[in-house]
């Protein structure tokens, strides 16, 4: 077994985020890795969280648009904020922003994520292949998939054949933001990475495919018994299943990754995108990758593996989720005096002179490991 950290430095600082999404493994891999853990609830969910004997701290909130009310509460502690999708879903994108609570990760991404166009022109940019999409409906040609903007777990996706339909059903979506993205058929793939910018190493976390209502259920029914219902196809997400690639694949899916990190560096100069983020692919017969999003955060998916996948034990030699992943990277920033290198530029946090590693705190072994 790998050994583990020496030095009481994480123990000082606490693990945030909101209790939703992919919280209990991000707090459960901090608790893990030595850190206080938070979970910032609503009074729905106070119960479940105060469940869990490795969430330390709760802090309850009538809804998570108020979250922001709380900076000043939290920029009292030494704190770092771990986000995933709900930040997404329950914050503005400029309230995301505007808080300067230290935040793992890099906020100048949340604009090319949160814009399904410029998410486009970042994944064509980085030399991947992506389906037709159409910028009027008349022009539709084929079956197409209607996207709208936004974390929102597929909800309010369409399912259109041609032009006509897209008449007769989508015109409810005049007054929202929405793409139309040509309907590729294959074998839907996420494929979750971690890009450190301690060692410049990008990892295959893990991967899955999403279950979705009720979409998933129709394939199951012969369609000749399909006749004569009314049932229109819904893409909301209620489950995800796990699943890896043939390993004559995987060379690629990596090359994928990496040209993402790339290129991101380019378009949010001058540290990119680093942390957890996915790729969501379609895999055809002709086993071609389509790339139809990118998440630049932790995905709900990677909520299968909090015990590790197959590919995060070819790396550790002990279970390593993707919110573990994050704690130890946080962890070998804090005990490698880099903890900038891995926070937003926004944030406020610093080591004061009570707080340095003493001689004995050394990194954890692993691809996390800094260079230095």
């Amino acid at each position: 077994m790998m050994s583990k950290a020496a030095g009481p430095l994480p123990s000082l600082f606490t693990i945030a985020t909101l209790g939703s999404h992919s919280a209990l493994q991000i707090l459960k891999g901090a608790k893990d890795e030595g850190f206080h853990t938070l979970a910032v609830v609503t009074p729905h969910n106070e119960r479940l969280y105060k469940s869990f004997a490795f969430v330390d701290e709760v802090i309850v909130i009538p809804r998570y648009g108020d979250f922001p009310k709380l900076e000043s509460e939290l920029n009292r502690r030494k704190l770092i904020l771990v986000p995933h999708g709900s930040f997404v879903a329950y914050l503005s994108l400029d309230e995301h922003k505007r808080m300067r609570t230290p935040y793992f990760g890099n906020k100048a991404v949340l604009d090319w994520e949160a814009d399904r166009m410029r998410q486009r022109e970042w994944l064509t940019r980085a030399g991947l292949r992506m389906p037709r999409q159409f910028t009027k409906a008349d022009e539709i040609d084929r079956p197409v998939i209607v996207k709208l903007y936004g974390a929102h777990g597929g909800k309010g996706y369409l399912f259109v054949k041609n032009a006509d339909d897209f008449a007769a059903r989508a015109s409810h979506l005049v007054e929202q933001r929405y793409i139309i993205q040509e309907y590729v058929l294959g074998v839907p793939v996420y494929i979750h990475y971690f890009y450190s910018p301690l060692t410049g190493k990008l990892e295959i976390m893990s991967m899955d495919r999403r279950y979705e209502s009720n979409v998933d259920s129709l394939g199951r029914i012969p369609l000749a018994s399909q006749e004569g219902w009314d049932i229109s196809p819904s893409y909301v997400v209620i489950g995800n299943q796990p699943i890896s690639l043939r390993e004559s694949l995987l060379a690629e899916a990596f090359e994928m990754g990496e040209a993402v990190v790339r290129t991101s560096r380019e378009l949010c100069p001058p540290r990119g995108l680093f942390g957890a983020f996915c790729l969501e692919t379609i895999v055809t017969p002709e086993s071609q990758f389509f790339l139809m999003e990118i998440s630049a955060r932790i995905v709900a998916g990677t909520n299968l593996f909090i015990d590790g996948s197959p590919y995060s034990y070819l790396n550790y030699d002990e279970p390593m989720s993707t919110g573990r992943r994050i704690a130890r990277e946080i962890k070998n920033a804090l005990l490698s005096n880099s903890l900038d290198l891995v926070l937003d530029q926004s944030s406020r946090l610093r080591l004061d002179a009570g707080a340095t590693p003493d001689t004995a705190a050394v990194a954890v072994p692993g691809p996390g490991v800094p260079t230095n």
